[in-house]
C-alpha cells in the first residue's frame, strides 16, 4: 500500500481508500516508492483523476509523487489549489474569488500564481512543518471549511459538522453553540469561499 492518500492536516498517509482528485506538490518519493519529503514545490495542486487520456504510473521514478484526496475541501484544507493546465476553468475561477474575497493583500488580476502560492505556503504549512491552525468565529463559516474539534477534522455544511475519515464522513450533527473555533482551511481559502468559490465536498451533498 503506497503513501500517497491526503488528510485534512496535510499529512500523507497510509490508506486503501480511493480519492475524488489526484495532487501535486513535486516529487516526494524515492525509487522504492516510498516518501522521503512531505513536499518539493511551494505549488501545491488538486488535479483531475483523468486528464487527456494521459496514463501515468503512479511514483514513478522521477515523476513528481500522486497524491489523492476524499473531495476537493479536503485537499483545501490540507493546503492545495486547483490546477491551471487540467483545471483551467476551476483555477480561473478560484484565482478570482481569491482575490475578491482577500482585498487586504491590494493585488490585482494581473498576481502572478506564484505570489498567491507564498501566502498559501505560509498559510497551511509552520517552519517546523506543522499544521498552521486559525480562529473564527463559527457562525461566518463558509459550507466546506475544515474545523477542529474534539482533536478531529470535521467538515461545515449547512449549519452542521461532519467528521471526517479516509473512506467518507460521518453522520452530520449540530454545529455546537460556541463563537471561536479553530479552523484547518487556510485563512484566503476560507476568504475564498466566501466570496463565492463552490468548493465540492462529498458530506450532506455534493457541490461542484
Amino acid at each position: 500500500m503506497l503513501q500517497n492518500r491526503v488528510d485534512p492536516y496535510g499529512n500523507i498517509i497510509h490508506t486503501n481508500a480511493r480519492g475524488a482528485w489526484m495532487g501535486n506538490r513535486g516529487i516526494l518519493h524515492n525509487e522504492q516508492k516510498e516518501l522521503i519529503r512531505d513536499f518539493k514545490l511551494k505549488a501545491w495542486l488538486i488535479c483531475k483523476l483523468e486528464f487527456n487520456e494521459r496514463k501515468r504510473e503512479v511514483m514513478a521514478l522521477n515523476r513528481y509523487t500522486e497524491l489523492f484526496f476524499l473531495d476537493e475541501a479536503t485537499a483545501f484544507a490540507a493546503g492545495h489549489r486547483p490546477c491551471f493546465e487540467c483545471r483551467r476553468h476551476d483555477y480561473n475561477l478560484f484565482k478570482t474569488y481569491w482575490l475578491k474575497g482577500n482585498p487586504e493583500y491590494g493585488f490585482d488580476e494581473k498576481i502572478s500564481i506564484q505570489q498567491i502560492d507564498n501566502i498559501l505556503h505560509r498559510e497551511r504549512i509552520n517552519r517546523d512543518h506543522s499544521k498552521v491552525i486559525h480562529e473564527e468565529n463559527i457562525k461566518t463559516l463558509p459550507d466546506g471549511t475544515f474545523i477542529l474539534m474534539n482533536e478531529k477534522a470535521h467538515l461545515v455544511f449547512d449549519q452542521h459538522m461532519y467528521a471526517w475519515s479516509p473512506f467518507g464522513y460521518e453522520e452530520g450533527i449540530s454545529l455546537p453553540g460556541i463563537n471561536k473555533v479553530q479552523v484547518l482551511t487556510p485563512r484566503s481559502v476560507v476568504n475564498t469561499f466566501r466570496a463565492g468559490y463552490n468548493v465540492q465536498f462529498s458530506a450532506g451533498q455534493r457541490k461542484k
